[in-house]
């Protein structure tokens, strides 16, 4: 309790010593302290009404301050509060005289005109504390600047979750009675009930996830997970080009592990059907260059944004995401991948504290914006270790394989694993249906709606994510054969050569 005190003081007399040097006065509304304090011991239900808004710290005045934590003693333990009851946890507390004693009890009690604006006069005093304490903080962070021994880009991040700080302490909703929620709820059932696809949330293109999950829901924060080389980023790019480029729906993609040019190259890779090596060291053949010109037209103005800022913070992170949806309307935002994040100017005693600290804001920040945020995360070396009888079986995740923190597994509302059995040398299913290229969407948790298992293709060579059912058609000696190219070997054809794009008549293009 002392040490709290003494904190308060020195916060506060840094505010005063701050406001003495540019020759102004603290924020403050002594009045509405003193008739707030006056109405609180005389209407008994008074402290309900502000016991949300106001806290011992709010009041200016220290006497107020004491006061105030006498009244909330006595309502924590559902005693009685007047100016008798106030004056004797006072006294209990050591307090009364520094209070002002019992005369200045009764005279605040003497002030009060009317109950009637209390809550609006809490209010007051409230936003006066938040300007006193963005003052004691802004001046704190000023002296550091000055001082050439800190390193600015550590005081940037210590500034940023000060201010932070700050903002959650005034981030409270008010309790809403039901029946406006129904409303809310009835309107957004029309809104799915006349999309053709049934969904009500945001598609991912993949048409059997999106039957179980209706789409990446508003609010939701969606944990995709998997072990390296799984493809967790190729397949956030696949879903990414299906919403930016198929659905005009704007995506941001924070990608804390590759540059921005990398990213993209991955994106050419998946939409032009390149292999990844030829993007990277430019030897592609002519018909490439052709077909690279046709189909990178569809990236063009797709509403992607990108950022590659490296080992970004969470408070910056905040900024940047509150910023693009306001702006830029932004429906879904993707990160990768969790772990690269940090919460730098905070203490943490451990890094599951701190990544428990990015997984509980991310989901806060789902919350505050209303869209979906996926975010990747890496899993734990158990999967590579788990042997049993049943291989296939042993080698998928499970939700305690995930790195670092159950936290993650809490605030989550949904948890995908991507398995890719044919990693594992695992060839055919316990049903005998074949593995090869094949890639699986666990579904391991989903707060509000049913767990599954999700089968989509995989291009490996162009990191690229398929509905099982796309681009596949049956030929004609019983193999199964691309429906790309067949399209393409028949616009190859003699009859078509002339309007082929690619100028050749060898039927067996690749693509």
């Amino acid at each position: 309790m002392e040490a709290s005190d003494n904190k308060r003081t020195s916060r506060k007399k840094s505010t005063q010593n701050a406001l003495s040097v540019i020759g102004r006065r603290p924020p403050e509304a002594r009045e509405l302290e003193e008739a707030i304090l006056g109405a609180l011991m005389l209407e008994k239900d008074a402290y309900s009404v502000v016991s949300d808004i106001l806290k011992p710290a709010s009041f200016y005045v220290h006497a107020h301050e004491l006061i105030y934590t006498a009244i909330q003693n006595l309502s924590i333990t559902q005693k009685p509060v007047d100016m008798l009851t106030v004056q004797e946890q006072l006294r209990k507390q050591g307090d009364l005289e520094d209070a002002g004693g019992a005369y200045y009890l009764a005279e605040l009690t003497g002030k009060v005109a009317s109950t009637a604006h209390l809550e609006y006069h809490a209010r007051i005093v409230q936003q006066k504390y938040l300007a006193r304490e963005l003052i004691s903080y802004t001046s704190q962070v000023q002296g550091k600047a000055f001082d050439e021994t800190i390193d600015v880009d550590d005081l940037m991040q210590e500034a940023e979750a000060g201010l932070f700080e700050i903002s959650q302490h005034n981030m409270k909703k008010d309790v809403i009675q039901i029946n406006p929620i129904i409303d809310e709820a009835f309107r957004l059932l029309n809104i799915a009930a006349k999309r053709e696809d049934g969904l009500s949330g945001l598609a991912t293109g993949f048409h059997e996830l999106d039957k179980i999950t209706s789409g990446w829901q508003k609010s939701d924060l969606v944990i995709i997970a998997a072990r390296p080389a799984m493809g967790k980023t190729a397949f956030v790019l696949s879903m990414a080009k299906n919403i930016t480029v198929n659905f005009k729906k704007p995506v941001a993609l924070f990608s804390l592990e590759m540059s921005n040019v990398q990213l993209v190259n991955r994106l050419i890779v998946n939409v032009c059907e390149i292999e990844g090596e030829k993007i990277k060291n430019g030897q592609l053949a002519d018909y490439e260059w052709d077909q690279l010109d046709t189909k990178i037209k569809d990236l063009y103005d797709a509403p992607l944004f990108i950022d590659d800022t490296p080992s970004l913070s969470i408070f910056e992170f905040r900024t940047k995401a509150r910023r693009l949806v306001r702006e830029e309307h932004v429906e879904l935002i993707i990160i990768d991948y969790l772990q690269l994040m940090n919460a730098s100017g905070t203490g943490f005693g451990s890094r599951e504290q701190e990544v428990s600290t990015i997984s509980r804001s991310l989901k806060g920040l789902a919350k505050e914006l209303n869209i979906p945020i996926i975010a990747l995360s890496q899993l734990n070396r158990a999967v590579e270790s788990r042997t049993s009888s049943n291989a296939s079986e042993s080698k998928r995740p499970q939700l305690s394989d995930l790195r670092e923190s159950g936290a993650i597994e809490q605030d989550a509302d949904m948890v995908c694993f991507i398995h890719r059995p044919e990693y594992y040398k695992i060839t055919e299913d316990a049903s005998g249906r074949s593995l090869q290229g094949i890639a699986e969407i666990i579904i391991a948790k989903h707060r509000n709606g049913a767990t599954g298992d999700v089968r989509l293709k995989f291009k490996k060579q162009f990191a690229k994510f398929m509905n099982e059912e796309d681009d596949i058609i049956p030929g004609q000696d019983g193999q199964i054969l691309s429906s790309r190219i067949n399209h393409e070997t028949a616009f190859a054809s003699e009859s078509n050569y002339n309007a082929s794009p690619f100028g050749v008549q060898d039927n067996s293009v690749p693509f």
